[in-house]
């Protein structure tokens, strides 16, 4: 899994959150940085509300918090969303001796980007493309 710094320079590069069960979240600068959430029907939900969206903590009787701003919540995403918002740019994911390895063709350019897990290369490829586009 990302850490919240690797997150939230996802987020910084353009990088948005369309929700859905089994989505993994923080709260930074709550002094709940270290605490993962998962969005789920029956406890963690996204509401509408008329100034935008809320994530609701249902049932939850720990938590002093009953709502928090969608704005507020970092999202976290598995290995399996950052492999697919790389779409046709990914091309293999190969252990190294340093790591894995994520290779990435863009614009006929072949690059490779290795990190100490799958999800941390997939994220610096996305963080290469997200500057790539420009967002």
């Amino acid at each position: 899994m990302i850490g919240v710094q690797l997150a939230r320079q996802l987020s910084d590069a353009g990088l948005t959150w369309k929700p859905a069960p089994g989505d993994r979240f923080a709260i930074p600068d709550r002094d709940l940085d270290e605490d993962v959430f998962v969005l789920s029907n029956m406890t963690i939900e996204v509401y509408p509300v008329p100034e935008g969206q809320v994530i609701g903590f249902n049932g939850t009787t720990e938590w002093a918090l009953d709502d928090v701003e969608f704005g507020e919540a970092l999202w976290l995403p598995r290995e399996d969303q950052l492999r697919e918002l790389l779409g046709g740019t990914f091309r293999a994911l190969r252990r190294s001796e340093s790591g894995y390895d994520v290779d990435i063709t863009l614009l006929g350019e072949d690059r490779t980007f290795t990190a100490a897990s799958p999800e941390e290369g997939y994220a610096a490829a996305l963080l290469h493309l997200l500057a790539a586009a420009g967002l």
